[in-house]
């Protein structure tokens, strides 16, 4: 079988950008993706004409992710959401107030609990997140937060930036920065879905001169004398390569390694908490008129959004909704949550179901598969030190970065490292 210096392992989001990297700069690479097309989470399936993401999607505009994407060429085209936010409390629909006027008049909030949210938005934007200490963003909260309510929207918002909900546990730094983030440039719809960045990056993957090779599942990563030496595949055969980098989950990756539990990935594995999450999206021929497009719940942990309000999701105008039920890592009950977000959506657009066209439930999908939270290395990777050659990247093994953006940095933190290799190898030869 054909050799390669490099193999990419995972052709989601990490793994195509880290591929891109490495065979611009000149290293032979194949990316190895065990399902028959690439795109990982990103991917976006076409239902009656209308274009379903793996759940509720949007980029980052100040983000890792939007600007390495930028830079390789990418068109990242949508829309950015309104900013108008409904947020459900006790079974009431209110708006929540974004500028002062929205708060001097809300019904939402007593007046001791206006002057904490305005306090509240007015420290976000002078804080500096890195100069906190390693805290659990409840521990901030608790701290600077004194009005029940104002608590709720607090995490209503941290759970929508970070898709984690567990403040018990999520670092206080890295969140208040994606929350900043959020705020300061705000995110993107993408028209047509992520489908269309994941066949951009392919496209320019191949450019590039990537061998993509799907259908290719790796059974083990060999190593010899701490060196990566030998993949060995599913279907017997084997390839020789210098570089590995995988983008597989922290479980998967210690497994695929020869000899994994004696490395850093055995504490990472044990250390990840992944961010999971119910998902109903729905293509619906019209949504009630007098309902909202974007809400929150300060009850639970759910969010609503219309984001074809926002992007072109279908080809022949349907409404394309999301409804989704944050979950920690053990809490998901499928046929509960289903119930739940039906009834969510009964309350905010009653009479929905005789309008569906396209529907996709989701009952346990891995949002991510690790986050910044306590009892974990702020940085992880990109290199896997016990094994020289071996490399990891996706969305878990971030330095502080969420979801896509964690995805995007450290495939191109495995990448140069690697081709920072290659240039000190040629010197020295």
């Amino acid at each position: 079988m054909k050799t390669y210096d490099a193999a990419v392992i995972g052709g989601g989001l990490a793994g195509l950008i880290a591929a891109i990297d490495l065979a611009k700069g000149g290293v032979s690479t194949v990316l190895l993706e065990k399902s028959s097309r690439v795109g990982g989470r990103a991917m976006t399936s076409n239902k009656n004409g209308v274009f379903l993401n793996l759940g509720a999607h949007a980029l980052y505009r100040t983000g890792k992710a939007f600007a390495i994407l930028q830079e390789l060429g990418v068109r990242v085209e949508g829309g950015r959401p309104a900013s108008q936010v409904s947020v459900l409390a006790q079974n009431r629909l209110l708006p929540l107030p974004t500028s002062p006027w929205g708060l001097f008049s809300s019904r939402l909030l007593s007046w001791s609990g206006k002057r904490q949210l305005m306090k509240m938005m007015m420290t976000l934007t002078k804080l500096e997140p890195d100069s906190l200490p390693i805290i659990p963003i409840k521990e901030w909260v608790e701290g600077e937060i004194d009005d029940p309510l104002v608590r709720k929207v607090f995490y209503a918002l941290c759970r929508t930036a970070t898709y984690t909900v567990e403040p018990e546990h999520l670092l206080a730094g890295p969140a208040l920065s994606q929350i900043q983030r959020s705020l300061k440039g705000g995110v993107l719809y993408l028209h047509g879905g992520w489908q269309t960045i994941v066949d951009q990056l392919r496209e320019k993957a191949a450019e590039a001169g990537v061998h993509i090779i799907s259908n290719k599942r790796v059974a083990e990563i060999q190593q010899e004398n701490g060196r990566v030496k030998r993949l060995h595949f599913a279907d017997g055969e084997q390839m020789d390569v210098t570089y590995v980098i995988s983008t597989a989950p922290p479980a998967e990756t210690e497994r695929l390694l020869q000899g994994g539990e004696h490395t850093v990935l055995k504490r990472w594995k044990e250390a990840a908490r992944p961010s999971m999450a119910a998902c109903l999206d729905l293509g619906l021929t019209k949504l009630s008129a007098q309902g909202p497009h974007f809400v929150l719940d300060l009850d639970r942990p759910i969010y609503f959004s219309n984001h074809s309000l926002h992007a072109q999701l279908s080809a022949n105008g349907t409404v394309v909704t999301h409804l989704l039920k944050y979950n920690g890592p053990h809490e998901s009950d499928p046929k509960e949550d289903e119930r739940i977000l039906e009834e969510t959506m009964n309350l905010l657009h009653p009479g929905w179901e005789k309008d569906v066209v396209a529907r996709q439930f989701l009952p346990n999908i891995a949002v991510s598969h690790d986050f910044p939270h306590i009892g974990r290395e702020m940085a992880r990777g990109p290199e896997v030190p016990e094994v020289q050659g071996f490399y990891v990247a996706g969305d878990w093994a971030g330095h502080g970065e969420f979801l896509a953006d964690a995805s995007a940095a450290s495939a191109r933190r495995a990448a140069q490292s690697i081709l920072k290799k290659c240039r000190q190898a040629a010197v020295i030869g």
